[in-house]
């Protein structure tokens, strides 16, 4: 690739912490869910417990600390953007499936700057580890295409078989290719993305994933078959199957993954479920289910780690479940919509969504779940990256940060 969009190896270090002011979603308007559903979980394998304990978070070789041990979002704070994130400039990513595009958005004018020509496929916008770059997942164009965020330059396609996503380790070391129609996780240089290991997966439709507290594992979900996976990252295999149970008689089919800031619970959308289910981090045990809307599917957290917003796009809506509750506290309606994925700027003031089936844009203030824009861009938006964010590294997908 270019000189201009190699990747140098990062270095890391410590943000201080002088305010942790964050902003609050309140005053939010419509709406109530039912309450959790008890859902005992079952596995099909039974090896040892995770070895993440969410209680207790050791710093291991290579892998940055928590900035606070009871937070995995401390380093998510508005404001708190990294040296390399504060060299870029503001924009909306957005991939089309269809049309093998992306959208630029100015997120100021809510105009559409340009489109430029990916791969086919493009599903997701992912922010490489050390933020320096921003990888377009061409999926059936087997290519990742690199931006530049500093200037929003697309560059030349790096040849990689099927990344339908991608992740990073925690410690930086190896790129995750998630391979879906493969079944299997390319572990790469996350700078040449040359192949370094391949680790098949036994479920079907891998697709998304959050890490533990500690770094060392992550759970990935598994559209298909209803399943999702424990993954040791360190040493690079699956150390656990979950078959997540059946809710009114609809197989599961779950889709983004987050973990609570407390490091506990780990939260699965699911579409065919219409709702999230609730993981014991410790246990991989679930917990309960809770209802949110239909075909739930984007999970993302807010800036002052008191939120999780619940994208439902096939119920036209957004849920806000308190992390304190673990229910859903209001529900923002926007008709004719299909909220998928996206993600928030940096202030956490507005959480910005594709809308999957209805060829647009969604920018939601936060504060009221107000629509303050529906920007009409191609066929079939997908995963939209809102770039820059704050936090130290990224893990991947559209911007999981720690």
């Amino acid at each position: 690739m270019p000189r201009s969009y190699r990747l140098s190896h990062p270095l890391l270090s410590l943000l201080v912490l002088t305010s942790l002011a964050g902003c609050s979603s309140s005053g939010q308007t419509t709406g109530q869910a039912a309450p959790a559903v008890p859902a005992p979980g079952s596995s099909s394998a039974t090896p040892a417990a995770p070895s993440t304990s969410p209680t207790a978070t050791p710093v291991v070789a290579g892998i940055p600390a928590l900035v606070d041990p009871h937070d995995v979002y401390a380093a998510d704070r508005p404001g708190l953007l990294a040296p390399e994130a504060r060299k870029a400039r503001s924009l909306i990513y957005v991939p089309d499936d269809d049309d093998a595009t992306v959208h630029v958005i100015d997120p100021v004018t809510y105009k559409v700057l340009r489109v430029e020509k990916v791969g086919l496929l493009p599903q997701h916008v992912t922010p490489s580890y050390d933020l320096k770059t921003l990888w377009v997942d061409n999926d059936a164009g087997n290519t990742l295409t690199p931006i530049d965020p500093r200037t929003g330059r697309f560059g030349r396609p790096v040849p990689v078989e099927d990344p339908y996503n991608l992740y990073f380790t925690a410690d930086g070391k190896h790129a995750v290719v998630v391979a879906e129609k493969l079944g299997r996780l390319d572990f790469r240089d996350p700078h040449t993305m040359a192949l370094q290991h391949t680790l098949n997966v036994p479920c079907s439709g891998i697709d998304h994933a959050d890490f533990s507290p500690d770094g060392t594992h992550a759970l990935f979900s598994c559209e298909f078959s209803g399943q999702m996976v424990w993954v040791d990252m360190q040493h690079q295999k699956v150390v656990r199957t979950l078959t997540l149970p059946r809710q009114n008689g609809s197989r599961p089919k779950p889709q983004d993954v987050k973990i609570s800031p407390d490091g506990k619970v780990f939260y699965v959308a699911d579409e065919n479920s219409n709702g999230v289910f609730l993981v014991d981090a410790a246990t991989l045990k679930v917990l309960s289910f809770l209802p949110t809307g239909l075909g739930a599917h984007g999970l993302y957290p807010s800036r002052d780690s008191k939120d999780l917003y619940i994208t439902n796009r096939k119920g036209s809506s957004v849920s806000v479940l308190s992390f304190a509750t673990r229910q859903v506290r209001t529900i923002w309606r926007i008709p004719g919509s299909s909220p998928d994925m996206g993600g928030l700027n940096a202030a956490g003031t507005v959480l910005w969504l594709s809308g999957r089936y209805t060829r647009e844009v969604y920018a939601i203030r936060t504060s009221d779940g107000h629509l303050l824009a529906r920007i009409p861009v191609g066929g079939s938006p997908h995963g939209l990256c809102v770039w820059p964010q704050p936090g130290r590294y990224s893990l991947g997908h559209t911007g999981v940060l720690r």
